[in-house]
């Protein structure tokens, strides 16, 4: 069991009372174990609870996925009154299902697959929203540029006479966004990039 977690003769849970943890289990929707058992580990895994939670609090889109159903079900579990007991997952495994046809069924799927896809649509997730701030900020500084240039068009010298002043447009005040590798997040940080599994043939090792 885990820190702060021990049984009874009864095989009752205790919870020791300097623990703030909080050890939900998590209900199965049919042959959906392999799913919970890897949001169980994520969970405890804490730098990834806290980028989650942190990643729901402060999330500018409204626009539901799967990270943001992740993120959901960890503070469900974090913020509930009760530190023992069993929570539903359904909000997260409807979206899982709705946008992965491999998982929805009722048939048991292999843990490691569902991590793998996991952590990388969260990932893509991720990149998407910078591209797009990214975009929005480029888009932003282009139209300030265009202003500057022509608040800055023919403006009067010390005889009076009007010249063109040049603005460069491709300053060096970029917003740190705007610098910001598009590939890195705080998925590839943890975890190291982007996970894959490959098969290999028992006779011939061909992969």
């Amino acid at each position: 069991m885990g820190h702060g977690v021990s049984s009874d003769t009864t095989g009752h849970t205790i919870v020791e009372q300097n623990s703030n943890e909080h050890y939900l289990g998590l209900v199965n929707f049919g042959n959906t174990c392999y799913c919970n058992s890897v949001l169980q580990a994520l969970y405890f895994c804490k730098p990834f609870r806290e980028r989650v939670l942190n990643y729901r609090s402060t999330q500018k889109s409204k626009k539901e996925n799967l990270l943001t159903c992740l993120a959901d079900l960890f503070h469900m579990i974090i913020s509930g009154k009760r530190r023992t007991g069993a929570l539903q997952p359904k909000k997260f495994i409807n979206k899982l299902r709705k946008e992965n046809s491999t998982f929805d069924n009722d048939m048991q799927q292999d843990a490691h697959e569902f991590l793998n896809h996991l952590l990388n649509t969260c990932a893509d997730i991720l990149l998407a929203e910078r591209k797009e701030e990214k975009e929005k900020h480029d888009k932003q500084r282009n139209k300030a540029n265009v202003v500057a240039v022509i608040n800055n068009y023919g403006q009067p010298n010390g005889d009076g006479q009007y010249i063109r002043t040049s603005i460069n447009i491709n300053g060096n005040n970029d917003m740190a966004v705007a610098n910001t590798p598009i590939e890195d997040t705080w998925i590839h940080e943890l975890f190291q990039g982007t996970l894959v599994s490959t098969t290999k043939c028992l006779n011939c090792e061909t992969v």
